[in-house]
């Protein structure tokens, strides 16, 4: 009987199910899935990245780990820190990979951040630290999705890992070669990623893939120790958080390159005279501007398109300007000096005239914009429209850019024949410009059916385009030439429809009258009354009116309409001052006084 008591008991049928279950888990553990591209695309442009706030993106880093930490019950001591390392043990949620994944995305953001913000020597150590501590949880979320993960989370665990070891490399600039075997690995497994899956999946591996192939071509270029053309960097500089990795080093091999070719730079051209150039700084912003120029007006095989060529006038802009700055620091520690003071107020005033040359062509790239919508007709809602009165505004900046180029070049010295070239030639498109905004000025007149004004202004925009077409009969702007001839006619044919629908306006306008005056009465009203919906809320009667009639809603007249109201009567008492009142005074109290009161009254 001991030896039976001793024995255990036979396994039951719900303990031998539960043995099999865990058993099966053993055999098939459970794989969790991940999009990380699409998660990490997400988060970045929801919450900073769009506009290259790394600093809402690291705060957002940091509060999402808080909502996994207290979701998952992972916390890490009450008071005291106690540090929880995840393993594959732990990782019994998906929510698990998350926190190793955010905790990678906010070391990375934080090393952005500190990047962006333009580091000195010391703050530069804590950004490499913080790349580090990015590379350290990239590789530990590889290493769990390759254990815990599916095959698509897997392979794209890796990419992200060989994308941050590759960001360190690149940046502390030690290995090139391994850096660029890291970005050629995330390239290698997006592009496969990229040809399965949906079309938003796809569009997302090919946008991964254009991001790190400028960092490949970069470092191949500095392994080859080829020199980088300008052009070649300037190319790369897009936007988006993968190329604020690189911006800064594109910017100092761009310096480089510059000052480099400034050396060789000792004077500039404009219209035939030469300006010496002694400021190395001055020669830098200028050839600066001269590339922008040549990427602007050079030979492309494809156009550039209207927004980056704005964006280049933008740069433009900036470098002509730094360029004044620093002639006219030059200037103010000049002394005394005539022939020098002489030598940089020459060059000061070609740089503002090359200003205002090109600030005349961005108003005409903006001017052929505006045109552009003008023409079009109003079939997209979403598409705005450009009214004529825009177009004025164009021509009338237009028109004050050329007089104020035209008076900075003739003023001063004597002018050579160049210099009186170009005078002749920006009159000319001033008047071509005034003829333009005539123009527009009249179809806006148009448009508020003053005919009158219309029909004046066109005509004098077309005896202006004459004009100006006759000065040019010998001249070799065909374009421009091109552009007064269909003025001239458009002005002509507008200035005919015009004139035909005042003379037709004019001759409807006794018919209206007498119309008008034929439905004059001077008895009652008999139009109908308009009807409101509260006056007729026991019937069933449309209060919006017709269709067609753009009127408001009738729901209640405001303000009230005036009521009759009867007046109180008035009563005129007559009777009062004839009535007689009895004496009453035996019937009051008297007052009953003591003794004292007597005595003292």
């Amino acid at each position: 009987m001991s030896k039976l008591a001793n024995q255990p008991p036979p396994p039951t049928p719900s303990d031998m199910d539960v043995d099999s279950a865990s058993a099966a888990e053993e055999k098939n553990p459970v794989r969790f899935s991940i999009n990380v591209l699409e998660l990490m695309r997400e988060a970045q442009m929801q919450h900073g990245l769009r506009h290259g706030d790394y600093t809402r993106y690291r705060r957002y880093c940091t509060a999402r780990l808080r909502r996994l930490y207290k979701s998952l019950k992972f916390l890490h001591g009450r008071g005291k820190y106690t540090r929880r390392n995840i393993t594959e043990s732990t990782v019994t949620d998906v929510r698990f990979l998350h926190v190793v994944f955010y905790m990678a995305e906010r070391a990375w953001s934080h090393a952005m951040e500190k990047k962006t913000a333009g580091p000195n020597a010391p703050q530069r150590i804590y950004m490499l630290g913080r790349f580090r501590k990015a590379v350290k949880w990239a590789a530990l979320f590889s290493q769990l999705c390759s254990i815990k993960g599916d095959s698509r989370t897997s392979l794209e665990a890796e990419a992200y890992a060989s994308y941050m070891k590759g960001t360190l490399l690149f940046e502390q600039e030690k290995n090139i070669e391994a850096a660029m075997l890291n970005f050629k690995n995330t390239r290698t497994v997006y592009e496969e990623l990229g040809k399965y899956g949906s079309i938003e999946n796809q569009l997302l591996c090919r946008q991964r893939i254009e991001e790190v192939e400028p960092m490949i071509g970069f470092c191949s270029r500095k392994l080859g120790g080829s020199a980088l053309q300008e052009h070649e960097l300037l190319d790369m500089e897009k936007e988006g958080p993968a190329y604020d990795l690189f911006k800064a080093k594109i910017e100092a091999v761009l310096s480089e390159t510059r000052s480099q070719q400034a050396a060789s730079m000792t004077e500039f051209n404009w219209l035939g005279r030469r300006f010496p150039i002694t400021s190395a700084k001055t020669r830098v912003s200028i050839l600066k501007a001269q590339q922008l120029e040549r990427d602007l007006n050079g030979a492309a095989t494809e156009p550039i398109p209207a927004d980056k060529k704005l964006a280049i006038f933008d740069k433009l802009f900036s470098a002509y300007h730094e360029a004044r700055s620093c002639i006219r620091n030059d200037l103010a520690s000049a002394g005394n000096a005539e022939n020098i003071r002489d030598e940089l107020n020459g060059l000061d005033k070609a740089v503002s005239a090359v200003l205002g040359l090109r600030t005349i062509e961005r108003n005409q790239l903006l001017v052929s914009i505006a045109k552009s919508k003008f023409a079009k007709h109003r079939d997209d809602k979403n598409e705005k429209i450009t009214k004529p009165e825009e177009l004025v505004r164009l021509y009338d900046l237009l028109i004050q850019n050329t007089t104020d180029l035209t008076d900075l070049v003739s003023s001063g010295r004597d002018k050579n024949e160049e210099e009186n070239a170009f005078l002749h030639e920006y009159e000319l498109k001033d008047l071509a410009f005034r003829a333009e905004r005539c123009f527009y000025l009249a179809k806006s007149y148009s448009s508020v059916s003053k005919r009158a004004e219309a029909y004046a202004l066109f005509c004098y925009a077309r005896s202006l385009a004459d004009s100006a077409l006759q000065e040019l009969a010998n001249s070799p702007h065909k374009a421009l030439i091109q552009e007064l001839e269909a003025l001239s006619s458009n002005c002509r044919s507008s200035s005919c429809i015009e004139h035909a629908t005042g003379i037709m306006e004019d001759e409807s306008a006794p018919e209206r009258l007498s119309k008008g005056v034929s439905t004059i009465s001077l008895g009652d009203d008999k139009r109908k009354d308009t009807k409101y919906l509260l006056d007729i809320l026991g019937s069933y009667e449309s209060a919006l009116g017709e269709q067609s009639a753009k009127a408001p809603c009738r729901i209640s007249q405001f303000p009230p309409p005036f009521q009759s109201v009867p007046c109180n009567p008035i009563v005129l008492d007559m009777a009062y001052n004839t009535i007689e009142f009895p004496n009453l005074e035996n019937r009051m109290k008297k007052e009953k006084k003591g003794l004292l009161r007597r005595f003292w009254g």
